[in-house]
């Protein structure tokens, strides 16, 4: 049977008002919670006008808290907020139940999503960042002493420096095995550049449909719930555009608002085929009445793994979920779609608009393209071949002797060309 749970979103009047409204914060506070499979009695928005160091609430709104666990029978209480150690004991000390804050519930859904090696890895370097920070010396007749005789150097390990030294150490062993990883992926993108085949990575808030898309795109069964962070670990898959241009196309995890910086250090190795992409599709759940303030948090977390602020605004935007609006609001978003070169509107779940996606990654690579010239004799149809499968013929002109083409072509392609067919671009 699932523990019974309790949601309250903190809105506390000294903070400075955001893009996000109170409720919405609250829904996607127990979607969280649903997330790991808990009953959701009950949930609620408390407005906080005095932050209370040691409780957060006063002490009228605790008690009111406490008398509805106590009816509801309730288990654990969510604060969708940030909680210090010594007021996340002090509640549950109030409310005789478990108490997460946002960080913890993120990192408790992480560590159940998590499917590969690595991932576990993540997680639990993640978590183990988290509980150094919830080690504090809140009383001296807690620290019992551990080992030393006190005359000598001091006085003993207390019990909180034992328990740090064993965190450091784990953390140390972990990020040694995640340098392996991050050598193992460097390999491995040492390898697609030789192939070479440009990288696309998906990116989005959590349950925008990325791993629809994905899925549209490639043809592939990536699981695609209506579940926030349903994907932990990437996926890469290959695609080809209209052309029959080879991609090499990346799903990724899912961003949030307030997403753990412990959780943003822990996934930089992930993440990395972010920072290597060669496009990156930011997919947005254009239905959600929160789409711009999601979307403002993912670009605040690409800011924050190192992209810079014109690469993130030049990432081609898909407007996903359409089949979700109608009337006005729809031909407001398609209008807009129409209108500006980087937004594309669609609806992955049921295929429409994704082969404008394909076309899309297809003008943007064209881009960086060079525009080059190569005369070819009429008997050699294998280079002739390749150069119209990988690169776009602008024009052709057949000469008494030769055959002239101007095409667009990459440039780690059009070197490929010249070391496999001796032929020479101008």
């Amino acid at each position: 049977m699932s523990t019974r749970a309790l949601v309250v979103h903190p809105n506390i009047k000294a903070e400075k008002p955001g893009l996000r409204d109170p409720t919405a914060r609250l829904e996607e506070a127990v979607g969280l919670a649903s997330a790991l499979d808990l009953n959701v009695i009950a949930s609620s928005v408390e407005a906080i006008s005095v932050v209370r160091p040691g409780t957060l609430f006063g002490s009228g709104k605790l008690a009111e808290i406490h008398d509805l666990i106590t009816k509801e029978n309730i288990e654990l209480v969510i604060v969708d907020g940030t909680l210090s150690p010594v007021q996340q004991r002090n509640l549950e000390k109030a409310w005789s139940a478990k108490v997460l804050d946002r960080t913890s519930l993120i990192l408790e859904i992480f560590g159940e999503r998590a499917q590969t090696r690595e991932g576990a890895l993540q997680v639990e370097l993640a978590h183990l960042v988290y509980q150094k920070s919830r080690l504090v010396r809140s009383w001296t007749h807690l620290e019992r002493q551990r080992g030393g005789l006190g005359f000598v150097g001091g006085p003993g390990e207390t019990q909180i420096e034992a328990d740090r030294r064993m965190i450091d150490e784990r953390v140390e062993r972990i990020r040694k095995q995640l340098e392996k990883v991050v050598r193992t992926r460097g390999l491995h993108r040492q390898k697609r550049q030789k192939a070479p085949h440009p990288v696309v990575a998906l990116v989005g808030y959590t349950n925008a449909g990325k791993s629809t898309l994905f899925n549209a795109l490639t043809g592939s069964k990536v699981v695609a719930e209506d579940m926030l962070f349903a994907t932990l670990d990437p996926t890469m898959r290959a695609i080809e555009t209209g052309s029959g241009r080879r991609v090499i196309l990346s799903d990724t995890v899912g961003f949030v608002s307030d997403l753990p910086t412990q959780l943003v250090a822990a996934f930089r190795a992930t993440l990395e085929e972010v920072l290597e992409a060669d496009i990156i599709i930011h997919v947005r759940d254009i239905a959600s009445a929160e789409t711009e303030a999601q979307a403002q948090d993912v670009k605040d977390v690409l800011v924050e793994l190192g992209l810079d602020e014109q690469t993130v605004g030049s990432a081609i935007e898909v407007y996903n979920k359409i089949d979700l609006i109608e009337g006005a609001a729809l031909d407001a978003v398609l209008n807009q779609a129409n209108r500006l070169p980087n937004v594309v509107a669609v609806s992955a779940v049921d295929n429409l608009g994704v082969s404008d996606v394909l076309y899309t990654i297809e003008e943007r690579l064209a881009l960086s393209d060079l525009k080059l010239e190569v005369s070819l004799p009429f008997d050699d149809g294998e280079a002739l071949a390749w150069l119209y499968q990988q690169g776009a013929v602008l024009d052709r002109r057949d000469t008494e002797s030769e055959l002239k083409l101007m095409l667009s072509l990459s440039k780690a392609d059009a070197d490929r060309f010249e070391k496999r067919y001796g032929y020479n671009f101008t």
